[in-house]
């Protein structure tokens, strides 16, 4: 069942006071919800696409639709074209600011709810639910009550599910997400908010900030709800899923859960706490598009000796779940340093975990002596890569003062607790 827009759907199992009215963006979103308002859309990308100045297609199109409703539609068309690396079909979706920034991107979604299918897990509560990011995945042949505390987001995330033939399992809940009642469900997602609305008593939501402003972000390991309360949630439910920042503390997390770290490519997205029920490993590592992943694996203890040939770089995922020894394992390789996440070895290796470098140079480093070198390479664009060295970046790439035809990676590190540079190439 579906809930109506702005408001609670029928049979929301919600406990407590009511929502709060629903704020004034409700109405212009509702506008763009609208048979019109999916014209004026149509019309503000018609025109963008055309080259029409945008000052120029405003004036115009308020001769005939209200002056916030083509604000909102324009504001709908750049949010549109920001949303096309996260969604397939942005082109129709609707989106605020923060809660397409929060937003799970449609890759990260179906591999969760990948998870939540292998484990044969059927009707879900989606606390916190946004944009509808996750729902619009989740909602796919299940039964889905979508909880946010925000009108706006609410009616977005209901939106974007039947945007992706969704929509028929949800029901939406407008409600703070600790006041629902979760018997008869399956398993529960949770995501909640890593920003504090923009200002006290602003209209935001228990889930995903503001659907206004962006907001106050929280420091690592914070959320609203607190994580406390998501962790708690196992008591009302045995399988639950948290989505979280990437750099929580790890110390936070209670023990029996499983800790899944998500890079897309090489960008680090986010911490992913599978509950006891669901959990088969303490942490794992995931490479998305493709879904890679690394899991603990017993092992002797990788050595430490001198960069040889190739220089291999772990995933941030893999770094941040501990992994970079089963890494090493796994690739025949050994570290330039006990403290240092760089592996090597004497070939090159092919693999999704981490970047492999072919090393040109290799020397304890001196930055008078690393400029030579690269003259003589004639590189004269580089991309630096310190860990374990202190020193400003950029300033370094002045002082070298690169100059010639050729690209190179500059990495700047310790191997054998001695600073060291290291001048590599893709091999």
């Amino acid at each position: 069942m579906t809930g109506a827009p702005g408001g609670p759907a029928r049979g929301c199992p919600a406990d407590g006071p009511a929502a709060a009215a629903p704020a004034d963006g409700t109405a212009v979103m509702t506008g763009l919800l609208s048979a019109p308002g999916r014209e004026l859309l149509d019309q503000v990308a018609a025109a963008r696409r055309a080259g029409e100045a945008p000052l120029a297609m405003a004036s115009r199109l308020r001769r005939e639709y209200p002056a916030a409703l083509v604000a909102a539609a324009a504001a709908q068309d750049e949010l549109r074209r920001a949303a096309a690396p996260k969604f397939s079909r942005a082109a129709c979706m609707l989106f605020t600011r923060p809660g397409l920034q929060q937003a799970s991107s449609e890759t990260a979604a179906r591999h969760r709810a990948g998870r939540f299918s292998a484990a044969g897990l059927g009707r879900l509560a989606d606390l916190g639910c946004g944009i509808g990011g996750d729902l619009i995945v989740l909602a796919a042949g299940r039964e889905v009550l979508a909880v946010d505390r925000d009108p706006v987001h609410l009616a977005l995330a209901v939106h974007n599910a039947a945007v992706y033939g969704a929509a028929g399992g949800v029901c939406g809940c407008r409600s703070d997400v600790r006041d629902v009642r979760l018997a008869g469900l399956d398993a529960v997602f949770a995501d909640p908010a890593r920003r504090l609305p923009a200002a006290p008593g602003a209209p935001g939501r228990t889930g995903a900030g503001a659907a206004g402003g962006s907001g106050r972000r929280l420091r690592p390991g914070d959320s609203e709800p607190p994580l406390a309360w998501c962790f708690a949630l196992v008591r009302r439910v045995p399988a639950v899923v948290v989505k979280a920042a990437p750099g929580l503390p790890a110390a936070i997390v209670p023990d029996g859960w499983e800790t899944e770290f998500v890079a897309d490519a090489r960008d680090l997205k986010e911490a992913v706490l599978w509950s006891p029920a669901l959990a088969t490993a303490p942490t794992r590592a995931t490479i998305l598009p493709d879904g890679h992943t690394l899991l603990p694996e017993p092992g002797d203890a990788v050595p430490v000796a001198p960069p040889g040939a190739f220089l291999f770089d772990p995933n941030p995922a893999v770094t941040r779940a501990g992994l970079v020894e089963v890494l090493a394992r796994r690739l025949g390789a050994w570290k330039i340093d006990p403290r240092i996440a760089f592996l090597s070895a004497g070939a090159a290796r092919s693999t999704p975990f981490a970047r492999t470098l072919r090393v040109m140079e290799s020397a304890p480093w001196n930055e008078k002596d690393f400029a030579r070198r690269l003259r003589a390479h004639g590189i004269g664009a580089a991309d630096l890569r310190r860990r374990g060295l202190a020193g400003d970046v950029d300033q370094i790439r002045r002082r070298l003062k690169l100059a010639g035809p050729h690209r190179a990676t500059v990495v700047l590190t310790r191997a054998g607790d001695r600073p060291w540079g290291l001048i590599c190439t893709d091999p």
